[in-house]
């Protein structure tokens, strides 16, 4: 099969196919006669894997050592859970930041809805955003 053909049947690009050749996920062999890339029809089910890996939040990376782990006869299936299991606590971690960023956010946008708009006068640039760090600093002597 060439790139095209290959694209076509697994449902990606033939970017993605150039791609993940060039990082040696799949493995081509060369036409001798016209030097075109040809992958087995096994590649598909490669290319298919490497597209539901990524659909779950594995990197390229990972997916190449997950592969690495099936080519050396070892079962990846720990490494996948273990990577899993960490990106599931570094997705926690950074939906909690954006939780509290977004809470931040609608507070400030609250906080601003009386506010007059100001012209900065050398000691300010915009006194919207100044405000939300006086009223932190404020709170935090209140409370400490």
């Amino acid at each position: 099969m060439t790139v095209a053909e290959l694209a076509k049947e697994s449902g990606a690009t033939p970017h993605a196919v150039r791609y993940y050749t060039r990082m040696g996920l799949l493995k081509p062999m060369r036409n001798p006669d016209n030097g075109y890339r040809l992958y087995q029809t096994s590649e598909v089910n490669w290319l298919r894997f490497i597209r539901q890996a990524k659909a779950l939040g594995y990197t390229l990376h990972e997916i190449q050592d997950i592969m690495q782990d099936r080519n050396e006869g070892h079962s990846p299936c720990p490494r996948v859970r273990e990577i899993l299991q960490r990106r599931i606590k570094e997705n926690r971690r950074q939906l909690q930041e954006l939780k509290a960023l977004q809470d931040r956010m609608e507070k400030a946008l609250l906080q601003w809805s009386d506010m007059p708009d100001g012209v900065p006068d050398g000691n300010s640039v915009c006194h919207l955003i100044e405000s939300v760090a006086a009223a932190d600093k404020t709170r935090r002597e209140l409370n400490g």
